[in-house]
């Protein structure tokens, strides 16, 4: 028998996730009642925010002043803007959130999370370079800030807000209740329906049952869809692959949980919501099989410097400018055009010491955890603690004295044909180059370059030596899978997060936030994206949408 619910609420959000929190955290303080829905278990609260890394991008921060980096809202949106492409008729509301966000990274983006208690690792990243030139893609500065307590520290603060809501009677929490349908009357959204799932003991990331237990529906003045997008469904991810990137990768790994499904923008759809801009997508090519897995096929992502030499799976270096840390997406296209799905890292003990560092706040417990002693190990000598696990237990690792003894061990991870005469040659002509003061090698001027930040030469980027620099060792080859992390497109919306029609207008009653919605207007990102702007687009797009509602209801 369906579960009727008797109790409305001013909103309905579906999704609680880091954009659905910020979303109730506004609807909270301006005393609205809220439902939030969410199909996964209460552990799973804060979504795919609390496994990140907690990087957001920020323009002008006092932390780049500290660190002799000259930033500005002008040269943020030269790369913004050179990185995104838009090209397309229904990149017009795309285009403006790209505008108001770029604002809010510049203004009070920063002043706003520091009242929430949110603060930063001093350190900025640099991440995304391009190499294309100045009107190309790429951060032209030093612009990811890390979060302090990284991913969970960015979801504290909002579900404390939300834990307060609860306590006043604002809030109804609802996890394991899948909505399947929009209810709509006379043009208007007014609740939402679906399916109560059996209760489950799943810890955060883990499949949890899908057995239905009844049904439900409930009914509210607004619905803010904050349900994420299609990562976790592969079959999705190679239905939506373009013919620009190359042939869909028969071998993926997974960088979100199976619970990413995409399940609601088809719901969305089919109440009249415009999905635009489903082709444009974010998968990393630094993938590495996880040791000790939380998920199905569950990959972490190497954050490289830019000294590892990058082979494709024969063996063949790749082009300028695909140097590790430079140009994700441009990377993927060529890797997918060579016949195979990954491709190989080699490297040494120190360049591994210094550049390696794991994607997610599982494997940084020194910055998630805000232990300052566990960090300070990041300026001695030795790798994190994390990523010599992965060395001594991942098995996409190879580690060995020799080069021959490496090429050996590659070619076991491996059904293409290593060319070792190839590879023997690169890694001999690219010592040559570090030996000498000049180089024709871009590469190495982009390390020596990198070494001229304080933070890159502080933390990130090892000293230029020869790869077959004993002294160095040992010599590492790490092969490198695809991993999917998120959807770029989504559900059109307008610059309060209302949701548009087919017709360009907006569905009275209905709102969307956080990757359901492209990050903003259904696809802030453009083609490319800059890095730190996905936390940061579910943090704008969330507090709009909220702010929106509130207003509305």
């Amino acid at each position: 028998m369906a579960q009727k619910n008797a109790q409305d609420a001013d909103v309905i959000i579906v999704g609680a996730g880091l954009s659905g929190l910020v979303a109730a955290a506004e609807l909270i303080d301006a005393g609205k009642r809220v439902i939030l829905v969410d199909q996964e278990p209460e552990s799973n609260l804060g979504g795919q925010a609390w496994w990140s890394f907690g990087g957001l991008f920020l323009v002008d921060s006092p932390e780049q002043r500290r660190l002799g980096v000259h930033d500005s809202f002008e040269l943020a949106r030269q790369d913004w803007f050179g990185t995104a492409g838009f090209d397309r008729p229904e990149d017009n509301w795309p285009r403006q959130w790209a505008e108001a966000y770029l604002h809010f990274a510049h203004g009070e983006k920063r002043a706003w999370l520091k009242s929430l208690g949110v603060s930063f690792f001093p350190i900025v990243g640099w991440a995304e370079r391009g190499g294309y030139g100045a009107i190309g893609h790429g951060n032209s500065v030093p612009r990811f800030h890390i979060t302090w307590g990284t991913g969970p520290g960015i979801v504290a603060p909002f579900e404390a807000i939300l834990r307060r809501g609860i306590d006043e009677d604002l809030v109804t929490y609802r996890p394991r209740h899948r909505v399947t349908e929009l209810l709509v009357e006379a043009g208007s959204i007014i609740g939402v329906a679906g399916e109560l799932l059996a209760p489950s003991p799943s810890a955060r990331g883990q499949a949890s049952s899908r057995l239905v237990t009844d049904t439900f529906e409930l009914h509210a003045s607004a619905v803010i869809v904050t349900s994420g997008g299609i990562g976790g469904n592969h079959e999705l991810v190679r239905k939506a692959w373009p013919e620009r990137l190359g042939t869909p990768p028969e071998h993926m790994l997974s960088g979100v949980p199976a619970h990413v499904d995409g399940l609601m923008l088809g719901v969305a759809e089919q109440a009249g919501a415009n999905l635009i801009n489903g082709d444009r997508m974010w998968h990393y090519v630094e993938g590495i099989t996880n040791w000790d897995p939380v998920w199905e096929k569950h990959g972490i992502r190497i954050l490289p410097g830019p000294s590892s030499l990058w082979l494709d799976a024969t063996g063949k270096r790749l082009p300028v400018p695909l140097f590790p840390g430079f140009d994700t997406l441009g990377t993927l296209e060529h890797i997918q055009q060579t016949g195979y799905d990954h491709s190989w890292f080699i490297l040494t003990q120190k360049i591994i010491e210094k550049e390696f560092a794991l994607s997610g706040s599982e494997q940084n417990p020194d910055l998630t955890g805000k232990d300052l002693k566990l960090l300070l190990k990041r300026v001695g000598p030795g790798a994190p603690g994390p990523v010599e696990a992965f060395k001594e237990h991942g098995e996409d690792f190879v580690v060995a004295n020799t080069l021959a003894e490496l090429l050996a061990g590659m070619q076991k991870l491996s059904d293409a044909p290593l060319n070792a005469e190839s590879v023997i040659r690169e890694v001999q002509a690219r010592d040559r180059e570090i030996l000498n003061p000049f180089t024709k090698d871009l590469q190495v001027t982009a390390i020596r370059g990198a070494r001229n930040y304080r933070g890159d030469k502080l933390i990130r980027v090892a000293k230029p030596h020869r790869l077959l620099d004993q002294s160095a060792g040992p010599l590492i080859a790490v092969k490198l899978n695809i991993l999917t992390r998120k959807s770029l497109g989504g559900i059109e919306t307008d610059l309060q997060g209302r949701v548009l029609n087919a017709a360009g207008a907006p569905i009275d009653g209905l709102y969307a936030a956080g990757e359901a919605s492209g990050f903003g207007g259904g696809g802030v990102h453009g083609y490319r994206a800059l890095e730190g702007t996905f936390l940061g687009g579910c943090l704008f797009s969330g507090r709009t949408a909220g702010r929106a509602a509130a207003r509305a209801v």
